[in-house]
């Protein structure tokens, strides 16, 4: 039997899991590490606490599993997206990086928009410019540290860091690269016109690979680390939501998912590229060979959930940590009580702005139509649905562009909601789904390196071999009706609003 890593830099931490050639978790570690905020909407993390956490979650994970290093056939790379490590000649890191969330860029965007051209920056990189992408960060050091930007020799997203680290090899995937902002996204491959009229030399980047390519072996030094072989198969890995998506599933047409995690994304499988020229979603490379995606991001999905339930559930909470249970679990009872519009209150999800269809920093969370009538349960309830109409947002535009899901896989936290997995149902119109593992981003890029490693033919083939429906939720044609029309109302509100936000 052959084993398979999966290593997954998040964020809060990094999880490493073994899975064996059928998809099952031997064992796993996580070692978490700090965010920095220097300023208000800046957010920065050290290189050198990923890397750190990555040997010792993967030698963690090693020593709890019990298995041979002799028979890890390969490692695969998740990571969060967009952030940027500077290295220098000598490969010293330059600063800290810059990390997805962070929002100082805006001057950037437009430098860039103006650089390349907005309709020619969409048509080449499928996105308009954002403060969330690395091209936006890589100014922002050129413009505000050019004593740094001088001495950059090497540029590298997180998951592409730990690569290097690993291996000595400067890389990266199509399905991360593409949130960079500097690949051509329809020819899978630096674009050179971005990079000219942006000054950034390509000598800086590293090679791109299809995402289940092998892109290096684990050296020596790092084997050493990590309680492995030397040798083994490093391949390209992906970005956190591609990573997911091929955990799910997602992998042939008419796939879609819908995740709810601290933000929400809804995301579908192209075979050839489609664009918003509106720019309101996200069109990269999939981590599928020859493959595409289009992406919807709502930023406060799962969050405006987690707020209602610090601000106003600690009933919930007590009674959760008395009964040895989650207080979701306990909101769910609460938010059943209410009917289906939580008679008549309607929740805007925007707190923390908004991304898709409303590319809109400025906009505000709501609770609109609250009467003497209203109880908690339901301003607990049009949280929930507030948030299903929000990701029904998105998924408006993927069948706007063409796509036609028969079913859609949930996931995310607010994917164990019962609750939450039926409202989407309703509001979606198909049967939304369950798959048989948790693991999500490491197991879909343990699949990958399964490819890479020659376990499995190809990704989809590798996905049908470990993936399987666990369960389905079909929609009730009552509560249906209920949403659509409360789905008028919430549609109304935000261009009501958008002028006072």
């Amino acid at each position: 039997m052959s084993y398979l890593i999966g290593t997954d830099i998040g964020t809060s931490g990094t999880k490493t899991v073994i899975f064996d050639e059928k998809g099952n978790s031997i064992a796993s570690a996580l070692y978490e590490y700090p965010l920095y905020q220097p300023q208000a909407g800046w957010a920065e993390q050290a290189p050198e606490d990923w890397w750190k956490a990555v040997y010792s979650s993967i030698a963690s994970a090693m020593a709890k599993s019990g298995i041979s290093a002799n028979d890890v056939a390969g490692i695969g790379l998740s990571g969060q997206m967009h952030g940027l490590v500077m290295l220098d000649k000598n490969d010293n890191i330059l600063r800290r990086s810059i990390i997805w969330c962070d929002q100082r860029t805006s001057a950037e965007c437009e430098q860039i928009t103006s650089l390349v051209g907005a309709s020619r920056l969409i048509e080449i990189t499928a996105n308009p410019a954002l403060t969330g992408f690395t091209a936006s960060k890589i100014m922002w050091v050129k413009n505000h540290e050019p004593y740094i930007f001088e001495k950059c020799a090497k540029i590298l997203l997180p998951k592409d860091y730990i690569r290097y680290m690993l291996t000595g090899e400067v890389a990266t995937d199509v399905s991360d690269a593409s949130g960079m902002q500097l690949l051509d996204i329809k020819n899978r491959c630096w674009s050179d016109e971005v990079l000219s009229k942006l000054g950034i030399s390509r000598d800086t980047l590293g090679k791109v690979y299809e995402s289940c390519a092998v892109t290096g072996t684990l050296t020596e030094k790092a084997a050493a680390l990590c309680g492995l072989k030397a040798g083994i198969p490093v391949v390209g890995g992906a970005g956190d939501q591609a990573a997911s998506a091929v955990g799910n599933g997602i992998v042939k047409g008419g796939r879609v998912s819908s995740t709810i995690g601290t933000s929400g994304v809804v995301f579908a499988h192209l075979d050839a590229p489609r664009i918003d020229p509106k720019g309101r979603v996200h069109t990269f490379c999939h981590a599928v060979p020859n493959a595409w995606h289009i992406m919807g991001v709502t930023q406060g999905a799962g969050l405006s959930l987690k707020w209602f339930r610090d601000n106003f559930c600690q009933a919930e909470k007590t009674a959760a940590e008395m009964m040895d249970t989650d207080p979701y679990v306990l909101m769910d009872k609460q938010a059943e009580l209410s009917p289906c519009g939580a008679n008549g209150v309607i929740y805007l999800p925007y707190l923390m702005g908004e991304r898709t269809p409303h590319l809109d920093p400025n906009a505000k969370g709501v609770f609109f139509g609250l009467s003497a009538v209203h109880t908690r349960r339901d301003m607990l309830r049009a949280v929930m649905e507030g948030v299903a109409y929000s990701l029904l947002d998105c998924m408006e535009i993927v069948r706007e562009l063409g796509m036609a899901p028969s079913a859609v896989r949930a996931s995310g936290g607010g994917g164990k909601s019962p609750l939450w997995r039926q409202m989407q149902a309703d509001v979606f119109g198909c049967p939304v789904e369950t798959v048989n593992s948790s693991e999500g981003g490491a197991l879909g890029v343990a699949l990958l390196a399964g490819v890479g490693a020659g376990i499995y033919d190809s990704v989809p083939q590798a996905c049908d071999a470990v993936i399987s429906v666990k369960s389905t939720i079909y929609p009730d044609t009552a509560s249906q009706k209920a949403y659509e029309k409360a789905y008028s109302i919430y549609k109304a509100l935000y261009p009501a609003l958008k002028d006072i936000f």
